[in-house]
C-alpha cells in the first residue's frame, strides 16, 4: 500500500510541475487557457463548434482535443477553421500535463487568444490534473440529472464557470435548472452558471461575454 501511495503521489507533483511551466508559459504569450469537462455526451464539442464559429471574427483560437479513440471531434471542430490537435489517450480517463506539452508543440501558438483543451468525458478523474489553465468549466447537460454537482463535487468546486446544456430538452427530462444551481453553489459561491441550448444556439450570449472578460483579463 506505501508504494501505490508513493508512486500516485510522484505521478500527482510530474504534472504539477508539467503545469506550472505551461501557465507560465500560456501567461507570457498572454493566452487564455480553459479546460472543458464534462461526461461523455454532454455536448462540449457542439458547444465548441458554435464558439468557434460565433466567436472567429473576434478571436485567435484553437483546441486540444481528447478522447480514447479516433479524431472525430478534432475533425468537427478543424471545420470551423480553427487550429485542432488530437489527443488520444488510449484508455486513459483524462488529459496530462505532458499530453498538453506535446499538443501545444503542434499547433501555432503565434497570437493565439484563446485555447481550450476539451478533456476526456468523464465526471471524476480530468478534475484531479491540473493542465496549466487559467479556468475549470464544467458542462452538464439536463439529461444526465440534477444532483451531479453533489454526486461528483470536485469538478464542480474547481469550475469557474457551470454550462448547462441541452435546455431544450427540459420539457422532456427529470431536470430542475434551480437544483442543479444550488448543489453547484454549495460547493463553489463563486460559480457562474449559464444554461444554455448550443445545438440550437440559445442562451450563448451570456457564456461569450465571460469569454470576452476572462480573454480581456490575460492582456
Amino acid at each position: 500500500m506505501g508504494k501505490t501511495v508513493t508512486i500516485v503521489r510522484n505521478v500527482m507533483e510530474a504534472n504539477e510541475r508539467r503545469a506550472a511551466k505551461l501557465k507560465d508559459f500560456f501567461d507570457k504569450e498572454r493566452i487564455l487557457c480553459l479546460n472543458l469537462m464534462s461526461s461523455p455526451g454532454a455536448g462540449k464539442t457542439t458547444l465548441l463548434e458554435r464558439t468557434l464559429s460565433d466567436l472567429a471574427g473576434e478571436f485567435k483560437m484553437a483546441v486540444i482535443e481528447g478522447d480514447l479513440q479516433t479524431d472525430n471531434d478534432a475533425r468537427r471542430v478543424a471545420a470551423t477553421g480553427a487550429q485542432a490537435v488530437q489527443v488520444n489517450t488510449e484508455g486513459g480517463c483524462h488529459l496530462d500535463g505532458s499530453m498538453i506539452e506535446d499538443a501545444v508543440a503542434e499547433l501555432d501558438m503565434t497570437g493565439l487568444d484563446i485555447l481550450f483543451i476539451e478533456n476526456v468525458g468523464n465526471l471524476v478523474c480530468p478534475a484531479e490534473f491540473n493542465l496549466g489553465e487559467d479556468h475549470k468549466i464544467s458542462i452538464l447537460s439536463v439529461t444526465e440529472g440534477d444532483d451531479k454537482p453533489e454526486k461528483y463535487p470536485l469538478m464542480f468546486h474547481l469550475s469557474s464557470v457551470m454550462l448547462l446544456n441541452k435546455t431544450d430538452l427540459l420539457p422532456y427530462v427529470d431536470f430542475n435548472l434551480e437544483t442543479a444551481s444550488a448543489h453547484a453553489r454549495k460547493l463553489n459561491k463563486d460559480i457562474q452558471i449559464f444554461p444554455v441550448a448550443a445545438s440550437k444556439n440559445d442562451g450563448l450570449a451570456a457564456w461569450y461575454d465571460w469569454l470576452r472578460h476572462a480573454r480581456a483579463a490575460k492582456r
